[in-house]
């Protein structure tokens, strides 16, 4: 559904247009008579030891919530911000990191000014400017600055600067070039963003504003977003630019807040008419897939010169212009919402997992052609199985495993959504359409594995599948069906296959 350049990471050199490096590790606290720190405490790690990406993340220390307090010029790509993270220490911790970028100008702990240093790629090193115990509230203020889009990492930057502003989208990771963090889906922290940017110019982030805009000095508003929702800090966002704004209200009472770049042009209409059934479509999923998890609801449908993808950002996805090219397209639409349940709520607990995301989601695509008339999930089956051919590369990619530089590979989605139709086929149509709900509930705000939910598939129907999991998600090569199941005709084209290949040529490449 993104970009994706961590698997490459772990080898490369930070490099900006400027100095990266900031702080000293010499640096002294501001307040003499710092307790010393007991012997056997161990600093934080610097990764929380995910299997692809075993630098994401940091540990020692849990996050509560985000303060990110941010000042933005388009006109110069420059961003100056004060975040203060909440967070309860794990163990005893002499030091923890911070996955982050931009220049930093200080760091306080509890009110006492910290040492820190640049270690790694995007690790920020903070020593205990005093004794931090195990179970302790924490307050963590860092100040910083920096121009994003020129902070690369092997030439790449996560920040898109536009014509009349900027995006902060991206997936597996974002937060970087615009907020420290513990940049993993295991530590969930609820959200308040504000940005400064100068009048006439519109900020739009995850949740509701809790305050309209606030004129500010220097012809500048501020724009504030809150979200009380657990949120994975890759899907927080920022979306600064032209923006017509369009709120109403969904069919649960939650407000359905949409944006439209004023740089679409003839695009506009497109993108309108499949954002706008945002609403529609979390109102169908909510049968299938249980209550919406979230606050809020909608949609951002990004400049022609922003991202090329789309991404579920919490609360509210934000779309690349290319869906909208050949007309609307609410296959997008539903895959992106459908992620608010299957990615965004129920998180990965580590990113080997992300059939977990990316296969329910495009299987939600297959269950709404299903609702439309436009060809059933058995019909999309049969028509992607014959469309991969037993030699091809497509079948050796695993959905369950597929590696740290594949993890958007066609197969994923692809493979992964036929994998959720043998396990329909398997259980039958009452234990599966049982299974989904009883998942989104289990692990509601929360983090989970395939291994999970295959033990939660089995308690269900009481069957046990090992064999289909095995098959449709570890095993390469191309699955033979039974003898039944095999046509004898060549499938026809689904009416819907147009419209799902033409958001998955951009979702899963």
């Amino acid at each position: 559904m993104r970009r994706v350049f961590a698997a490459a990471i772990a080898a490369l050199t930070v490099t900006t247009a400027g100095t990266l490096v900031t702080g000293a590790p010499g640096q002294a606290a501001d307040r003499p008579g710092r307790s010393r720190l007991v012997a056997t405490a161990t600093p934080g790690a610097p990764g929380l030891g995910d299997s692809y990406f075993p630098d994401y993340g940091n540990g020692g220390y849990d996050v509560d919530h985000y303060d990110v307090r941010l000042r933005y010029d388009p006109a110069t790509d420059r961003l100056t911000g004060t975040t203060t993270i909440l967070a309860r220490a794990t163990q005893d911790l002499p030091r923890f990191n911070l996955d982050f970028l931009l220049d930093v100008e200080s760091v306080k702990v509890n009110g006492w000014t910290a040492p820190y240093a640049r270690e790694g790629v995007h690790e920020l090193a903070v020593t205990a400017p005093r004794r931090i115990v195990r179970g302790q509230q924490l307050t963590i203020v860092v100040r910083y600055s920096g121009v994003p889009s020129e902070t690369l990492i092997g030439g790449y930057t996560g920040w898109t600067r536009t014509d009349d502003g900027a995006l902060a989208v991206n997936e597996p990771e974002s937060s970087w070039w615009w907020f420290p963090a513990n940049d993993h889906p295991l530590d969930k922290a609820t959200f308040d963003i504000s940005v400064s940017v100068p009048s006439g110019v519109e900020v739009i982030s995850n949740g509701v504003p809790p305050r309209p805009p606030l004129a500010e000095a220097g012809d500048r508003m501020r724009w504030s977003w809150r979200t009380t929702s657990p949120t994975a800090t890759y899907l927080a966002f920022l979306a600064i630019g032209q923006y017509d704004v369009v709120t109403d209200t969904a069919p649960n009472g939650q407000p359905v807040i949409n944006a439209y770049s004023t740089t679409l042009g003839p695009l506009a209409p497109a993108a309108r008419a499949s954002i706008e059934r945002t609403a529609e479509v979390v109102d169908w999923a909510s049968g299938i897939f249980g209550p919406y998890p979230f606050e809020a609801q909608g949609g951002v449908a990004g400049p022609v010169d922003g991202i090329g993808f789309a991404l579920e950002t919490q609360t509210r996805s934000v779309y690349g212009p290319g869906f909208w090219r050949r007309g609307a397209n609410s296959y997008v639409v539903v895959h992106e919402n459908a992620h608010q349940w299957f990615g965004d709520s129920v998180s990965v607990a580590q990113w080997r997992d992300i059939w977990l995301n990316e296969g329910f989601a495009s299987y939600a695509e297959w269950l709404w052609s299903e609702e439309q008339g436009e060809g059933t999930a058995q019909e999309l089956f049969d028509f992607t199985y014959a469309g991969y051919p037993a030699d091809s590369d497509f079948w050796q990619v695993l959905p369950g495993d597929p590696g740290a530089g594949r993890i958007f590979d066609d197969a994923v989605y692809d493979r992964g959504a036929m994998a959720l139709h043998q396990i329909r086929l398997a259980v039958g149509d009452e234990a599966f359409f049982r299974i989904l709900p009883a998942w989104t509930a289990e692990h509601r705000h929360g983090n989970a594995t395939v291994a999970q939910f295959q033990a939660l598939a089995e308690r269900i129907s009481g069957l046990d599948l090992d064999d289909v999991f095995t098959t449709w998600l570890f095993t390469p090569g191309r699955p033979a069906l039974p003898t039944a199941a095999r046509s004898a005709t060549a499938p026809q084209q689904p009416a819907s296959w147009a419209k799902i290949r033409e958001a998955h040529h951009l979702l899963a490449r």
